[in-house]
C-alpha cells in the first residue's frame, strides 16, 4: 500500500544505497516524497535505485556522503537541503556489523562501530534538524539487540544500537518544542546482505523468535514511512520494536 502522504516533502537516507536503507527509500519515494538517497562507496548500486525510483514516476538523487566523514555528510545534507529548497525527513539508516569475542574484537572494527552506528546519526540530526520546520522527522534504524543480545560477540553492536535509545530520547526533548519529532525503528533479523536468512546463522535466530523467519525489508520500511506520516505527529522518543518477537 501507498499513498500521498508525503507530497512535497524532501527526505534523505542516509545509508539508503543498500537493505533497509534501500527499501525505506522506494517506500517514501512512492508515498509520494522526494528522495535523496545517500551513500558511502556504493555509487553504482545508489545511482541504480535513484534511477528506478524515477522511472517509477517519483523524483530522486543518489549523493555521497560518507558515514565517518562529519564534514562530508554535513555538506551532503546542507547540499540537499539548498537543491529542493527543504528538508522533512532524516532516515538513519547507515550501519555496520563486527562480530568477535571479547578478546579478539580490534580496537579499529570497535571505533568504526561507533564512528557509523552512532557518531553519524548525532551528526546527520544535528545537520537536519537545522534545516526542519515543524513537522520534522528524524528516524533512526536501531536494532532489538539493544534489548536483547542472545549470541556471544555482538557487545559493541549492542551497545551502538542501545545508545541510540538515549540519543533519541534526547533529541526528542530538544526538538519537541519546534514540532519535529525523534524516533527508533528496532528491526529484529531482517534478510539484507548484512543478515541473509539462508544461512546457518540466519536460520539458527528463528529459534529465538515468536515469527519463526527473518522480516523482509519492505516490512521494516512500511513501519518508517508511518513515522515519517502526518499520522505520527504524536509519536517521539520512541525505540519500536519490528522484530518478530526476538525480545519478547
Amino acid at each position: 500500500m501507498s499513498s500521498n502522504s508525503l507530497n512535497g516533502k524532501v527526505a534523505f537516507i542516509h545509508g539508503g544505497s543498500r537493505g533497509i536503507g534501500a527499501a525505506t527509500a522506494r517506500r517514501l519515494a512512492r508515498d509520494g516524497a522526494t528522495v535523496a538517497v545517500g551513500y558511502g562507496a556504493s555509487a553504482i548500486a545508489a545511482e541504480a535505485l535513484a534511477e528506478e525510483i524515477k522511472a517509477a514516476g517519483g523524483q530522486a538523487i543518489a549523493i555521497q556522503a560518507d558515514a565517518t566523514d562529519a564534514v562530508a555528510l554535513t555538506r551532503a545534507i546542507d547540499s540537499v537541503a539548498e537543491r529542493f529548497g527543504r528538508l522533512d525527513i532524516l532516515v538513519n539508516s547507515a550501519g555496520v556489523l563486527h562480530v568477535a569475542p571479547l578478546d579478539q574484537f580490534s580496537l579499529e572494527d570497535f571505533d568504526r562501530t561507533v564512528a557509523v552506528n552512532v557518531r553519524s546519526v548525532f551528526v546527520a540530526s544535528q545537520a537536519a534538524a537545522r534545516h526542519m520546520r515543524e513537522g520534522g522527522r528524524i528516524i533512526n534504524i536501531g536494532s532489538t539487540n539493544a534489548q536483547r543480545m542472545p549470541f556471544a560477540g555482538g557487545a559493541a553492536y549492542a551497545m551502538s544500537k542501545s545508545a541510540l535509545i538515549g540519543l533519541v530520547k534526547g533529541m526528542a526533548r530538544d526538538l519537541g518544542p519546534r514540532g519535529i519529532t525523534v524516533n527508533n525503528v528496532a528491526p529484529g533479523p531482517v534478510d539484507t546482505d548484512m543478515n541473509p536468512e539462508h544461512t546457518e546463522f540466519g536460520a539458527g535466530l528463528h529459534d529465538l523468535m515468536a515469527v519463526r523467519r527473518h522480516a523482509k525489508a519492505d516490512e521494516i520500511a512500511a513501519m518508517v514511512a508511518y513515522l515519517a506520516g502526518p499520522e505520527a505527529g504524536f509519536v517521539t522518543g520512541a525505540d519500536l520494536l519490528i522484530d518478530g518477537g526476538f525480545a519478547a
